[in-house]
């Protein structure tokens, strides 16, 4: 059995698929995180598996349905945990601060938590020596941003964002695919979630993040990571749309879109990207529409996540298409889980086992810059959404992107 203990900090619908005293109305009913880090427990990747909350009430019903979910779905599949606060402590908002006095240097944290507490908590788990791996956005601000990847930098630990889309087959040969065809022109994307999330996030939508922080990321850390570090965000102006939102007493736009004109310094070369994202889209045949159009100087691709010619209908569940290669929740014929092969599963290994290797002093943080979305490589992403709020609250306006003479992004200007 590893010595590498895990921590996770957030027990909401990616972490455990519990929401509002109820298993997830939505295709992570199991969850993701904690339903991987079980399965990497048991094949001797890591050790003690801890989760923080704010509500240790909650710990009960999270327990039951974890083992009704995954521990009664799978074979020896053991769905333990130590917890924080204890059971009978309504609210704390630290607790995962006294989780992380019981970790030791080189465990790990991976943080689910509201976008606005990201900051703050990566900070900490860093300095109780943690490799982090926090959901996207990494952090709200440039600023946060900059002091993350230092604090990271002065502790040697490995500070990553969760963006699965790098694990997706589809998009990482698209990825490859786009690099060969001369430089891009232009790319859009589209993300989308249900109405039914509103309910979900209504806790912080629209409080601490909005819907472009939490699904507009996955594409423009898509279209960073492919254009390279060349490439860089020149200018932006965002546009929203409200209604649906407001009128159930949530204070949110419901659709926002991004334009972002990029510029390469070297070949004087210029880009254009429009991300849109929306959490007001009807129930479908799936719970995320996930789709890009990118055009490039030698050819054009086009990608619908959502849709790969894999379709079932059942009673229970009436139409949808199917997405396992995200994650497969079906057991195998034995009874094992087999979803080890899934890019939300491959997305969260990948981080386990870089950070074992540099806990064992194989490896280093910078190794791993471009395969996993590290602090260090990630500054385009965040400050894309941070422009896109600012430009939403000042009315549309637009916002440039501030570089100094060694072409290093250090602030926006509207």
């Amino acid at each position: 059995m590893s010595s590498t203990d895990a921590l996770m900090i957030g027990t909401g619908e990616y972490t455990t698929g519990y929401v509002h005293g109820l298993p997830a109305d939505s295709d992570k009913s199991a969850g993701v995180v904690a339903l991987t880090l079980f399965d990497l427990r048991r094949r001797g990747q890591l050790g003690t598996l801890k989760m923080a909350g704010t509500n240790g009430t909650k710990f009960p019903g999270i327990r039951a349905h974890l083992e009704q979910a995954i521990g009664q779905t799978y074979r020896d599949l053991d769905t333990s945990f130590e917890s924080f606060p204890a059971d009978n402590v309504s609210g704390d908002a630290i607790a995962y601060q006294t989780a992380l006095e019981t970790m030791k240097s080189g465990d790990l944290a991976i943080i689910f938590t509201p976008d606005d507490t990201h900051f703050q908590i990566a900070m900490d788990a860093v300095a109780a020596g943690c490799h982090v791996l926090i959901a996207k956005p990494i952090v709200k601000t440039i600023g946060e941003h900059q002091a993350l990847a230092k604090a990271a930098d002065e502790a040697g630990v490995l500070v990553a964002m969760e963006v699965h889309k790098r694990w997706d087959p589809i998009y990482l040969d698209a990825r490859d695919r786009i690099r060969g065809l001369g430089g891009i022109s232009f790319f859009t994307s589209y993300m989308s979630q249900p109405k039914s999330q509103l309910e979900t996030f209504r806790a912080w939508a629209g409080r601490s993040s909005d819907i472009s922080y939490y699904l507009n990321a996955h594409h423009i850390d898509f279209h960073a990571w492919t254009a390279g570090n060349q490439d860089r965000p020149h200018r932006l102006f965002a546009s929203a749309s409200t209604g649906v939102a407001k009128k159930l007493g949530i204070d949110t736009e419901d659709v926002i879109t991004l334009t972002v004109d990029w510029h390469n310094p070297i070949t004087k070369e210029a880009a254009t990207g429009v991300y849109t994202s929306s959490w007001i889209a009807p129930k479908s045949d799936v719970h995320s529409q996930q789709r890009f159009f990118c055009a490039c100087h030698d050819g054009e691709v086009t990608v619908d996540q959502a849709h790969r010619g894999y379709s079932l209908a059942t009673d229970q569940g009436g139409f949808a298409s199917a997405n396992p290669l995200f994650m497969k929740y079906t057991p195998d014929e034995q009874g094992y889980f087999c979803g080890q092969n899934g890019y939300g599963y491959r997305s969260i290994e990948a981080f386990v086992e870089a950070a074992a290797s540099i806990s064992r002093g194989e490896s280093c943080p910078d190794d791993y810059r471009s395969q996993l979305a590290s602090v260090q490589d990630t500054l385009p992403v965040t400050a894309i959404l941070e422009a896109g709020r600012l430009s939403l609250d000042q009315g549309g306006c637009t916002v440039e992107f501030r570089y100094d003479d060694h072409q290093r992004l250090v602030e926006l200007v509207t």
